[in-house]
């Protein structure tokens, strides 16, 4: 299980570089099965951009600072 997750982690490795982010903060919320992902310093966001399936783009101006995603364990953890 934990190699998988590893292998799991570095495939994204590429895309999380394309964005630029120097760091990330990645809280998981079990009880509201929710994956907040913070790009920069979490920050308040002043927009959001629903996309879909329960993603959510958090913008501050036009640059994207965070993502919100719900149903985690239904996405992702089969």
């Amino acid at each position: 299980m934990a190699a998988s997750a590893v292998k799991e982690i570095f495939e994204v490795l590429p895309y999380i570089k394309k964005i630029g982010a120097k760091h990330l903060w990645f809280d998981f919320d079990k009880e509201a099965d929710v994956m907040y992902v913070s790009l920069e310093r979490p920050q308040r966001a002043t927009d959001t951009n629903i996309l879909e399936d329960g993603i959510f783009l958090r913008l501050r101006g036009k640059k994207i600072v965070g993502i919100t995603v719900t149903n985690v364990s239904k996405k992702f953890m089969g």
